[in-house]
Order: C-alpha cells, then sequence, then structure tokens
C-alpha cells in the first residue's frame, strides 16, 4: 500500500514504481528525491567487499559520506524514518567466540576489513544524527541476501553460474565459513516490518535460520544441478568474516519478524530464475549444455 520511489543511478527493473536518477553523493539531489517522503531506505553503497578492498576511499566515500548526506537530505526535507542498510559483519569486530545480538559490544581494533570498518561508521552516524538533530532511524544488519536478481558476485551467484557451466567451483579457505542467508521476499518483509513504531530508534539482525557453510552451498548447488560440480580450494580471503552465531529474537520480538523461506527452497528458486534467464544460448550461460535441475523432495 506504499508509494515507491527509488533514487538511484540505474532504473529499476520494474516499471510500476517511481524512479529518479540520483547519486548519494549529490546533496542537491537527494533533497529532491526525498521531497515529501515519509520514510527513507537507505540501501546504497559498496556491498562486494572485494571492491571494498580494492578501493577503500572510494568506499568510505559511499559507505560513509553517502550515509551522511542521505541522512542530511532526511533531516532537511523532514522525513520521519530512516532506515540503514547494515551488515552482519560488523560482528567481525565483536569480543569473545559466543553468540552475538544487538546489544554486542564491538573491540574496533578487530574490525580487520575496511568494509566491516565502513559499516559500523555508518551506524555511528546515524546515531549521532538522532543524538543531535532527532532524526528517527532504524538498523537492519542483514545476513546475506539471495535470490532471483542478486548481484552477479556474489558467492551463490558465481556458483550457480560455474556449475550450470561445467566449470570448478573456487572456494576461498576450507570451507568451513558460514553464512546465514536470507531470502529476498523475507528481507522485503523485514523493512516493512521495522518501519512500523516498533522499529524506531532500533537496530535489528536480519538473518536467516539456518548456518550454511560454503561446503554445504556447494553441495547443496550440486543436488540442483545435473552437471558434476568440481570444487577447487584456495587461500581464505584476507579479512575475511568467518561467521558466528547470531541471535535475530529481538526481531521476532518485537516487529514480529523471522524468515518464512527455507535455504533449500530459496536456493532452488534462484537456480529456477537464472536458468530462465539465461538459457544455453546466452553468452552469460555458453559452455556446457544445461541438462535439468534436480528437484529437491
Amino acid at each position: 500500500g506504499h508509494e515507491v520511489v527509488v533514487l538511484d543511478v540505474r532504473a529499476p527493473h520494474r516499471n510500476d514504481v517511481l524512479f529518479e536518477c540520483v547519486d548519494i553523493l549529490d546533496l542537491a539531489s537527494l533533497v529532491r528525491g526525498l521531497q515529501g517522503c515519509d520514510a527513507v531506505c537507505h540501501l546504497a553503497g559498496v556491498a562486494n567487499v572485494n571492491e571494498a578492498a580494492e578501493d577503500p576511499v572510494r568506499t568510505v566515500e559511499l559507505n560513509v559520506v553517502g550515509t551522511a548526506r542521505v541522512w542530511e537530505a532526511a533531516r532537511e526535507c523532514g522525513v520521519g524514518r530512516a532506515l540503514l542498510a547494515s551488515t552482519v559483519w560488523v560482528y567481525g569486530a565483536a569480543g569473545g567466540e559466543g553468540p552475538v545480538d544487538e546489544g554486542t559490544t564491538f573491540d574496533l581494533a578487530s574490525a580487520g576489513h575496511v568494509y566491516t570498518s565502513s559499516k559500523i561508521a555508518a551506524e555511528l552516524i546515524v546515531r549521532s544524527y538522532k543524538e543531535l538533530y532527532g532524526q528517527e532511524f532504524t538498523i537492519l544488519r542483514y545476513g546475506i541476501p539471495f535470490g532471483p536478481r542478486m548481484r552477479d558476485e556474489l558467492v551463490i551467484a558465481r556458483f550457480v553460474k560455474a556449475a550450470l557451466k561445467g566449470e570448478a567451483i573456487t572456494v576461498h579457505g576450507d570451507g568451513s565459513q558460514y553464512r546465514n542467508y536470507v531470502y529476498v521476499e523475507d528481507l522485503a518483509e523485514a523493512h516493512v516490518l521495522a518501519l512500523g513504531p516498533s522499529g524506531a530508534d532500533e537496530v535489528f539482525n536480519i538473518e536467516g535460520a539456518v548456518p550454511i557453510t560454503v561446503r554445504q552451498l556447494v553441495e547443496s548447488i550440486g543436488d540442483l544441478v545435473t552437471n558434476e560440480v568440481a570444487v577447487k580450494m584456495t587461500g581464505a580471503r584476507m579479512g575475511d568474516y568467518a561467521g558466528r552465531p547470531i541471535s535475530a529474537e529481538r526481531a521476532k520480538e518485537r516487529i514480529g519478524w523471522e524468515p518464512n523461506v527455507p535455504f533449500a527452497e530459496g536456493l532452488g528458486r534462484y537456480v529456477d530464475w537464472y536458468t530462465a534467464a539465461h538459457p544455453p544460448s546466452d553468452p552469460a550461460a555458453a559452455g556446457k549444455e544445461q541438462g535439468p535441475r534436480r528437484r529437491i523432495s
């Protein structure tokens, strides 16, 4: 029931939403774009950790300065709520080894990756705008989103593409690192629920229900394709987030959110979408002929 406007540097795939070409580093354009808005969900920035490591200055510009400009535009336009897309990668800076939740404190010396540091800094900016100017916020710390139209560089997309082409899947490290993947529809629902009164000035972990290791991911993809899936092991990425137990109970208790799409079902939906979007004649899927995929019972 909401009227949505997309502010981005490229048009959305849907034509039933308003669109304005806006760069988050352009404050004047942001102010024009947010006029009359009741809320803003800030999703823009560097999300590829490899790109963040290769260009740390650009990462800070977009993830930190960009966030400050979005919040400044929201303040100038009188936007009631500004929602920040953060990440569970911030827990790479959490002390200890046990489970963590939204109240866990960070050891900044342990942040490690510039991507992690940029997201922690963005969260600090958001909190400062509340303290100084009263700008209401919500922070959602995403698990790893996945589903149709996910970015090509994400691990599931890369692994599925390689498996369907009959190429080896490259695994960094020993494959024991894990993520709690969250299906895109569940993630969208979290945003809607978080914009309600119970989400004001809160932080929520938005995680999938079950941790999935890289090894399990490869096996799950193997269950969905007819090609034999080969694996090539290589060195671990510097500063990679190994994963740790993260509670999403606060989101369930305060805004009534919990993930509904099981990982295997979501992965199957993505493989169906990908094979339909990239038939064998498509250069992006060129290579080994694709047979019908297997079904998970």
